[in-house]
């Protein structure tokens, strides 16, 4: 049951309809030229105005990232709810990316200068963290020697979090996150354009080796 008020409902839709003017800006021209005066212009409203939805910039910025990170947080864990292995996670995580390539650059690409992001940014994208390292711990691959890194994992743990994982599930979670963005990247960037290969298929064999360990 919905117990905000007129005035809090109205609020909250003029909030989403400045959120949609700035994400057009960011597909047009990239976020670092955001304009909160020329979304105010293209809603008929004073600047001042607007500023009584978002103090500044910045506010708008974090409120965005906060949206696109519970996006990505919600199709990977709605993945993995799912039944989703290491692979699926993976196309989990490409079918987003490609559905709003601007979404995806906003946190994953050229940060906006000036611009620092909360910490409630980080704790979304935690969540994230804490899928791949409950599949990553439930995987169980036949067990090796610890690497330097596992070693180097282990002692400087504080982007886990509280999660169990044992060292080894540490390093292929980090390493599985970080190589299939290293593709993805340059696949939404357009770097293999013109290369006569399909970046799908690209993805798919790194995710499926990433999860074979």
């Amino acid at each position: 049951m919905d117990t905000k008020t007129p005035r809090e409902r109205y609020r909250a839709q003029v909030q989403e309809e400045i959120k949609q003017h700035a994400w057009t800006q960011i597909a047009a021209a990239g976020a670092s030229a955001l304009s909160l005066n020329a979304i105010a212009k293209q809603m008929g409203m004073s600047g001042p105005a607007l500023y009584r939805y978002f103090a500044n910039r910045d506010e708008l910025i974090s409120e965005l990232v906060k949206d696109a990170y519970r996006s990505m947080a919600d199709a990977v864990q709605e993945a993995a709810e799912a039944g989703a292995d290491l692979v699926g996670l993976a196309h989990a995580l490409r079918h987003w990316a490609l559905a709003d390539p601007q979404r995806y650059f906003l946190i994953y690409g050229t940060p906006v200068p000036g611009y620092h992001a909360p910490e409630a940014t980080t704790q979304i994208a935690a969540e994230i963290m804490t899928v791949l390292l409950d599949a990553h711990t439930a995987a169980q691959p036949p067990a090796t020697p610890p690497t330097p890194l596992d070693r180097h994992l282990a002692e400087h743990r504080t982007w886990a979090g509280e999660h169990p994982a044992p060292p080894s599930a540490l390093r292929r979670a980090l390493t599985f996150w970080t190589r299939l963005h290293g593709v993805l990247s340059l696949e939404l960037a357009g770097h293999f354009t013109g290369m006569g290969f399909d970046p799908a298929e690209l993805y798919t064999a790194e995710a499926e080796a990433l999860a074979a360990g």
